[in-house]
């Protein structure tokens, strides 16, 4: 049984960013825990990511910081990366691709999360 959970934090990292560029850096640190009772293997991941601006960017790659995990039954992995955009605000969601231990592909998917900068309304 394939089953993963994918849980976000994010934070707006002020040190980074200048709303005079306008940049603004967020950081987003992932947990991927496996539930289900087989390993499996990321291999690639995709995001869109939409600014405030309605402005969209797909990012497609291998792995994810420079891994590519295999994650065992009751297992997790973690990991920090970080989004610039040009808003104070942004939504993120994707999916990672799994490979299986049956060679067989799936995808686990990402649900959206926000990313705001600190006293930001959104609407």
């Amino acid at each position: 049984m394939r089953e993963f959970q994918v849980s976000v934090e994010t934070r707006f990292v002020a040190n980074e960013s200048d709303p005079a560029e306008p940049r603004y850096v967020f950081a987003y640190t992932i947990t991927i825990a496996n539930h289900g009772s087989e390993a499996a293997q990321l291999k690639n991941r995709y995001w869109l990511i939409t600014d405030g601006d309605g402005n969209q960017k797909e990012v497609r790659g291998p792995g994810v910081v420079g891994n590519q995990p295999r994650i065992a039954p009751g297992e997790a992995f973690r990991y920090t990366s970080a989004c610039v955009l040009e808003t104070e605000v942004g939504v993120m969601q994707g999916h990672y691709e799994f490979q299986g231990a049956d060679g067989d592909a799936f995808d686990v998917p990402i649900d959206a999360f926000t990313l705001t900068a600190p006293n930001v309304i959104v609407h």
